[in-house]
């Protein structure tokens, strides 16, 4: 038999396939084979429309009539951060601070910090390719328009009324991240900036950054900004402060070992902060509180099990001040015997690297060790002979690390067990991985902006983005779709999804891939592609 083409509706959307009829004698009816698609039902016509990019024009089948596509747009990537605002409230918190054009503009350049972030001169044109601007085709986002919303955002009060709406929204029960950051400037005009401790170890004035992350909601829910020169623990009580007064008084802070200090743990005691914090080992009482905690430490009275992995818990206390600072102490052999075979072998690899090392003339025995060795410089004691360099492994010096493998300490303040502690501790990754998101993928460091109010108008933007982007990670990590996709890998991926106007000014969504559909089934956001939003 001939072929036919035939119109099937898929999703409420019709669609034009060519099939070759043949007779089925068992069921004594007609069927079809080779189904080959065509396109989209277009005025009862298939057209393609996968992947159609700006000014190309689709060939009809059958007739030679040519339908133009004018322009096309990002609409999938976009969809899905649309969604997110709506869902959190975003939208409707910054309709009640700002009229209708600036909200359009925040939003824009929050996108922009999550999709492809860019310098703030080149934001226009990157948005002139996305659906935002079909939704609101009369903004500008020219350089100056920017740097005046920035400078409003910066001199208002409306981040801190929107970190307010965000706590307020959520006011049960939770558990509180805290970390802090450095942010580093070139610029001259910006008085925050001041010499510090620079985590990140750049030679600039800094200022810091502290952020708060809902740990249930898995969102960042408030930050704060303070001179470079200010230590963490007054940033700490400070942003809590600031915290209580939003009307939060249950939480826990949940910090790194970056803020273990006898002074920063006597003022969260007597401030009655409740904390988990990981202990360093560099005060001479906790060492020896590890020497002799750690002798019975295998003992069976100690075994535990965390998701299905065997370790040893003991319960310890350390006095500091007027104050007996409760803790356990983890060992576990399999972290153990890792690192010890990480740190021997690294050892091993430097030591052979720098007997094979031959001096040429004028060559500095003292520069080829220590680009060698490295940060791992002090396990060595070494000497020139001839052109040669002779290293030697210190013992003393890997006996003291390999000591310390596999065991570490959290103290805490409250009621708490040891598997709420280590479960606690090891979810504030999710702070850090942000952190680092906002200093690499949202193209923050270093600040190039000129005052402090477009300083602060900026972060308020970056903050923006990166509640979007967390709560996209979320999305992703409860659907499973992290197996598959990298956050920057799926939306690229939705980035195909596009929405083209043709030549009669009509509006349309290009054919979904099956990739793309899939995704966004995972993510149950299909209703959002039949709904035109």
């Amino acid at each position: 038999m001939e072929p036919i083409h035939r119109i099937k509706k898929i999703k409420g959307i019709e669609y034009w396939y060519e099939e070759i009829p043949y007779y089925d004698p068992v069921s004594k009816q007609t069927r079809y084979k080779n189904s080959k698609y065509l396109g989209r039902n277009i005025d009862g016509k298939p057209v393609r429309m996968r992947s159609a990019p700006t000014e190309v024009t689709a060939k009809v089948r059958k007739e030679k009539k040519t339908v133009t596509i004018r322009s096309s747009y990002d609409y999938g990537s976009v969809l899905i951060l649309k969604h997110i605002m709506q869902e959190l409230k975003l939208d409707q918190y910054l309709h009640g601070l700002l009229n209708d054009t600036e909200v359009a503009m925040i939003t824009a350049l929050a996108f922009n910090r999550v999709l492809r972030p860019l310098a703030m001169q080149h934001v226009d044109t990157w948005y002139t390719g996305t659906v935002l601007s079909l939704d609101d085709p009369k903004i500008s986002l020219s350089g100056q328009r920017i740097s005046e919303l920035l400078e409003r955002i910066g001199t208002s009060t409306i981040p801190q009324q929107l970190m307010g709406k965000l706590l307020e929204e959520n006011r049960t029960k939770r558990t509180l991240i805290y970390d802090i950051t450095s942010i580093s400037s070139y610029s001259s005009l910006i008085h925050l900036l001041e010499y510090g401790y620079n985590r990140d170890g750049l030679s600039l004035p800094q200022i810091n950054l502290s952020l708060i992350m809902d740990k249930d909601m898995g969102i960042p829910v408030m930050y704060d900004i303070y001179p470079g020169s200010i230590t963490d623990v007054t940033t700490l009580t400070g942003t809590l402060t600031k915290l209580e007064a939003y009307g939060v008084e249950d939480y826990f802070a949940i910090m790194d070992r970056g803020f273990f200090s006898e002074n920063n743990l006597l003022e969260m005691l007597d401030n009655r902060i409740s904390f988990i914090i990981a202990a360093t080992f560099q005060l001479k009482d906790l060492k020896m509180l590890l020497t002799e905690t750690q002798r019975d430490i295998e003992n069976v009275d100690y075994l535990q099990k965390f998701k299905e992995h065997t370790l040893y818990v003991k319960p310890v206390t350390f006095p500091i001040g007027s104050y007996v600072l409760q803790g356990y102490l983890y060992y576990d052999p399999k972290r153990e015997r890792e690192e010890k075979e990480a740190l021997t072998s690294r050892l091993f690899d430097i030591r052979e690297d720098l007997a094979n090392i031959r001096l040429k003339k004028g060559q500095l025995a003292q520069i080829r060790f220590f680009e060698k060795a490295g940060k791992l410089k002090n396990f060595f004691d070494w000497k020139q002979v001839d052109n040669r360099i002779e290293a030697t492994i210190k013992q003393n010096a890997v006996a003291q690390r390999t000591n310390l493998m596999g065991k570490f300490i959290l103290f805490y303040s409250g009621d708490v067990d040891w598997m709420t502690c280590l479960s606690l501790y090891r979810e504030r990754d999710e702070i850090e991985k942000e952190i680092e998101v906002m200093k690499s993928d949202l193209d923050v460091l270093p600040l190039n902006t000129h005052s402090d109010s477009t300083m602060s108008g900026f972060l308020f933007i970056v903050f923006l983005g990166l509640i979007i982007r967390s709560r996209l990670l979320k999305m992703m990590t409860d659907a499973g779709l992290l197996k598959r996709y990298a956050i920057k890998g799926m939306l690229l991926e939705l980035e195909k999804l596009r929405k083209i106007t043709l030549a009669d000014g009509r509006i349309m969504m290009t054919e979904m891939t099956k990739k793309q559909r899939l995704i966004l089934e995972a993510l149950n956001l299909m209703c959002l592609t039949s709904s035109g939003a």
